[in-house]
């Protein structure tokens, strides 16, 4: 009786372990990156959204190189949202309030990306906190918008460019 006991335990556990495994070899990452402009004038105190071109995916490639496509897609959130201001060089965030990316397709409706708040940052890179919202339909797209809503707290002189890299955690199913 003992035995079946032990056998069934180590049953389990290695089905457990062997899909974890499994999860680990079809997960991948995809990278993408995009820049926005928060112009000198910007209102203080004040959310207001920042113009961010659309995002062009390659998902389909970045699938394909996984040995997946995008039906067996079964998981995707955002791992990691990093901005850098690329320009002036010598700029940190410290003019910044608040910040909130917001991920959007034409066909699906926008949900948030990213966030913070309170920022008191005297750094060129802050990191987003990252909701844990399903992103599947918005990477299987060919594009998608990526809308901003800044809030800052002191006057901008020049122009400030941020650049957006973000990291998507993709899971695919066996088949």
């Amino acid at each position: 009786m003992r035995t079946k006991i032990y056998a069934s335990i180590v049953t389990v556990a290695l089905l457990i372990t062997s899909c974890n495994v499994v999860d680990d070899l079809l997960t991948f990452t995809i990278d993408n990156q995009t820049s926005f402009k928060i112009e000198s004038g910007f209102p203080l105190n004040l959310a207001t959204e920042v113009i961010t071109p659309d995002v062009t995916t390659n998902s389909s490639s970045t699938f394909e190189n996984n040995n997946t496509n995008a039906d067996l897609v079964k998981d995707v959130k955002l791992s990691e949202l990093k901005l850098t201001i690329t320009d002036p060089t010598d700029k940190t965030f410290s003019f910044l309030k608040s910040i909130h990316l917001y991920i959007s397709t034409d066909a699906n409706d926008e949900i948030e990306l990213a966030y913070l708040d309170e920022i008191n940052s005297t750094s060129k890179t802050i990191n987003l906190i990252c909701t844990k919202q399903k992103l599947d339909k918005y990477i299987k797209a060919s594009s998608y918008k990526i809308r901003t809503k800044a809030v800052i707290k002191e006057s901008l002189t020049k122009d400030i460019t941020v650049k957006s890299d973000m990291k998507f955690k993709v899971t695919a199913d066996p088949f």
